[in-house]
């Protein structure tokens, strides 16, 4: 869980999904994130082999990130969370009813 433990990493991973992205792509899908906590997501995403960072050596740098086998691994663990999330973003759950 650590891995993909807390609040950004599964939004990036979700984004990620979708298809390969570079950094100011993924910047825009999620404007809420500091550039800061972006990076350092996207970096121990890499340390943790989720996903794979591929940069092209020509000027400026062209750097794409795509989700790595283990990456893929945990689609149906991101597309679960996110199907939740836009049903509570919905209000298809209430908190206290299902304890």
């Amino acid at each position: 869980m650590e891995r993909i433990g807390g609040y950004w990493k599964p939004i990036i991973l979700y984004h990620l999904s979708k298809g390969d992205k570079r950094y100011s792509e993924l910047k825009r899908a999620i404007p809420a994130i500091t550039e800061k906590v972006l990076i350092q997501h996207l970096k121990q995403l890499e340390n943790d082999n989720l996903l794979i960072r591929e940069a092209k050596p020509v000027v400026p740098p062209f750097v794409t990130y795509r989700l790595s086998n283990a990456g893929v691994g945990l689609l149906p663990v991101i597309e679960a969370m996110a199907q939740w999330a836009f049903q509570d973003m919905e209000g298809g759950f209430t908190p206290s009813s299902d304890r």
